[in-house]
C-alpha cells in the first residue's frame, strides 16, 4: 500500500524529473531538519507549490541529536525571557494535544532532595516548578495531558528512580514536561504530512548557488545537476546556514548525551534531574527512552571552527556528565556503562561574548542581499511557530498569494485525527510500534510484503522487520544508515547496530 504520504525511491525519481523539467515552484526550502520540514508543511497547507531538498537524509543534522524533549520554556522564564517561555509552553501544548499526541507524552522529572542541595536551591526549584505549572495553564494545556508539579516522599522517589542516592534522601520534587518518542521520527512525520498536502520531499539532493529566486540542485546519487526557479528560496540549514548565505554568523554550541542500558539506572520511570553545581537553572537529565535505554545529557559548550557532518562528544563532556549524575546516584556509573554517545550543534545566533549556555534561543529571519531568506537560531519545540514566522515574512517580501497558516490545528501522520486510512490487520499490534507510529501502526504491518514481518530485526531489540520495510516504502529511507540511524535509533549503540545491520542492508538494497 502506498499513498500521498509515502516517500520512497520511486517517488523521489519522479519528483526530481518533474523539477528538472522546469516545474515552477512558489517556495524552495533548503534543509531537511525539523525547521525545514515545518516550513514545507506550512507552505503546502497554505496552497503554495513547495519542494524541500536535503543533501543528506531527513533529520541528518541537529534535529536527531536533541534531548527528545518538548520543553515548556521554564528555563527561559528563569532567565527573564518571558516571550520565549510563553511560546514554548504554547507550542508544547499544540504538539501534545493537536499536532502529534502520538509522538509526545508527559515525562516525569524527579529532582531528588539530597543533603548536597541547600534550602535556597530547593526553594528556587520549587518556585520554578510552580511557575511551570502557571505556564502550562497559560498555554491552555490540560492537567490530564501534563500533570501539575508536586513533592513526593523518599519511597516514591526511589520507585521512580531506583538508583537514586538513599543516604539523606528527603523525598523529591516532581514536575512534568513533554518528551518525544524520537526527534527524527517527528521530522519524518512532518515531511510525510507535507507530502500528503503536495510538497515534494527530496533527500540526497544538494542546493548550491542559491539566490532569492534560483538554485542549482545536484542529485547526490547520480551526480546530475539542474537549475530551478522559485518565487522564494528559504535557507533552513541550521548550523550550516552560513554555507548558503556567507553573511550569516552563528555561534554553534555542542550538546552531548551518553547512552546507557536502562538497567544501569534500575529501569526508572522518571527522568532523574540533577542540578549542576554552581548553576541556578541548569540540570543534567537521565531520561528513560525507547529501546530500553537511558539518555544522559546535556552539555553546552562552544564549538568553534568548521562544522562537522557528525559532531563528536569530547572526553571532558563525558566526564562532566558522569561526575554530575553520580552526585545523585546510590551506585556509581562509569565509562564502562556507556553503550553509546552522541553530540549535536545548536545553531545559536552570534551575540558576541559570554557562555553559550547564556545565549538566547530566540530565532531570527534574515534576507540576504541576493534575496535568500534564512531562518536561524531557535529550538525544536518552536519549529511550527518558526515556520509560520518565516512563511509570513516570505509571503509579504516576495508577494506570494497564499492562505493563512493552518498548522496550529493540523494533525500529523499517525495522529488519530489525521485522515490517512488505517488498514486492518489480524495481528496484535506491539505497544512499541504504537509508540512510534501512533494510529498508523496497523499500516506498518498490513503494508508489509517481507517474510516474517512481526519478527524482531535482532534478538532483544523491539523493532520488527515490517518497520525496516516501511522505512523504505513510506518514510524515504534509501540506505541502511537511514534505517538504523534516523528511522529507528538502533544505530546509537554499536553492538545493536552490528546485530541489525545485515537486515537493514537487505531492505535498503531491495529499495534500489
Amino acid at each position: 500500500m502506498t499513498g500521498p504520504t509515502a516517500l520512497n525511491a520511486t517517488r523521489r525519481t519522479a519528483e526530481l524529473r518533474a523539477l528538472a523539467g522546469g516545474q515552477a515552484l512558489d517556495v524552495l526550502v533548503i534543509g531537511g531538519g525539523i525547521t525545514g520540514a515545518g516550513i514545507a508543511l506550512d507552505a503546502a497547507t497554505r496552497g503554495l507549490t513547495v519542494a524541500l531538498v536535503e543533501k543528506h537524509d531527513l533529520a541528518f543534522g541537529t534535529s536527531r541529536w536533541s534531548s527528545k524533549l518538548v520543553h515548556g520554556g521554564l528555563r527561559y522564564l528563569a532567565t527573564g525571557n518571558v516571550g520565549i517561555a510563553r511560546r514554548s509552553a504554547i507550542e508544547r501544548g499544540i504538539l501534545m494535544t493537536r499536532n502529534a499526541p502520538h509522538l509526545v507524552r508527559a515525562m516525569p522529572q524527579l529532582v531528588p532532595l539530597l543533603p548536597s542541595m541547600n534550602a535556597a536551591s530547593r526553594t528556587l526549584v520549587r518556585i520554578g516548578f510552580l511557575a511551570g505549572d502557571g505556564l502550562r495553564k497559560l498555554a491552555g494545556t490540560p492537567g490530564s495531558v501534563l500533570p501539575r508539579s508536586r513533592r513526593v516522599d523518599a519511597q516514591r522517589a526511589i520507585e521512580l528512580s531506583p538508583t537514586v542516592r538513599r543516604d539523606g534522601l528527603d523525598g523529591g520534587l516532581l514536575a512534568y514536561d513533554g518528551q518525544l518518542i524520537d526527534d527524527a521520527r517527528l521530522v519524518t512525520a512532518v515531511v510525510r504530512t507535507a507530502a500528503q498536502h503536495g510538497a515534494r520531499i527530496l533527500t540526497r539532493v544538494a542546493a548550491s548557488n542559491a539566490t532569492g529566486t534560483t538554485a542549482t540542485l545536484t542529485d547526490q546519487l547520480s551526480g546530475e545537476s539542474f537549475d530551478v526557479t522559485a518565487r522564494a528560496v528559504i535557507n533552513a540549514t541550521g548550523v550550516w546556514a552560513g554555507e548558503v548565505d556567507p553573511s550569516i554568523k552563528l555561534r554553534p554550541s555542542r550538546g552531548t548525551h551518553l547512552v546507557f542500558d536502562a538497567e544501569a539506572f534500575g529501569n526508572p520511570t522518571a527522568a532523574l534531574t540533577v542540578p549542576i553545581p554552581g548553576e541556578i537553572n541548569r540540570f543534567v537529565f537521565a531520561m528513560p527512552e525507547q529501546l530500553g535505554r537511558i539518555y544522559l545529557g546535556l552539555t553546552d559548550e562552544d564549538a568553534p571552527g568548521p562544522i562537522p557532518d557528525v559532531p563528536e562528544p569530547t572526553p571532558q563532556e563525558i566526564a562532566f556528565l558522569l561526575d554530575t549524575v553520580n552526585t545523585a546516584l546510590d551506585v556509581s556509573v562509569g565509562p564502562a556503562d556507556v553503550t553509546g554517545a552522541y553530540a549535536g550543534l545548536r545553531p545559536l545566533i552570534d551575540t558576541g561574548a559570554g557562555r553559550t549556555a547564556d545565549v538566547s534561543r530566540e530565532h531570527a529571519v534574515v534576507e540576504s542581499p541576493s534575496g535568500v531568506i534564512s531562518i536561524i537560531g531557535g529550538k525544536l519545540t518552536e519549529y511550527r511557530y518558526m515556520a509560520e514566522d518565516v512563511l509570513d515574512r516570505a509571503i509579504v517580501s516576495k508577494g506570494l498569494t497564499a492562505s493563512g497558516c493552518r498548522t496550529r490545528n493540523l494533525p500529523l501522520v499517525g495522529a488519530p485525527s489525521n485522515p490517512v486510512a488505517t488498514l486492518r490487520t489480524p495481528v496484535q499490534i506491539p505497544s512499541s510500534l504504537v509508540a512510534r507510529y501512533g494510529a498508523e501502526a496497523p499500516n506498518v504491518i498490513a503494508a508489509a510484503s517481507c517474510d516474517r514481518p512481526t519478527e524482531p530485526v535482532a534478538d532483544g531489540i523491539d523493532v520488527i522487520r515490517a518497520e525496516f520495510e516501511y522505512a523504505v516504502t513510506h518514510e524515504g529511507a534509501l540506505t541502511a544508515d537511514d534505517i538504523l540511524d534516523r528511522r529507528t535509533r538502533i544505530g546509537l549503540v554499536t553492538a545493536d547496530r552490528e546485530r541489525a545491520e545485515a537486515v537493514a542492508e537487505e531492505f535498503a538494497i531491495s529499495a534500489r
